[in-house]
């Protein structure tokens, strides 16, 4: 099972997904790159990450980590409060 969330566009016939997923009685945070095939359907790759939802907090901080780097780095944009 897996329930999409959210999406954005990767390239033209990419897209990365953020989904709940169940594997196993077990709930994960998915976020996995897409292709749209032949037939216009779009299909999950191998490339990823599943978190089980007990990690995600972690993973948050640590994206969140990345993005003051980026910023303090100047490769982002400082945001406008």
């Amino acid at each position: 099972m897996s329930e999409p969330v959210a999406e954005m566009e990767k390239g033209p016939n990419e897209k990365i997904f953020f989904s709940l997923s169940e594997y196993k009685d077990k709930k994960y945070a998915d976020i996995r790159i897409y292709y749209e095939d032949d037939e216009g359907e779009w299909k999950p790759t191998k490339k990823g990450i599943t978190l089980s939802l007990d990690r995600f907090a972690e993973f948050k901080d640590n994206v969140g980590a990345l993005e003051e780097f980026l910023t303090a780095q100047g490769h982002l944009p400082v945001e406008q409060e």
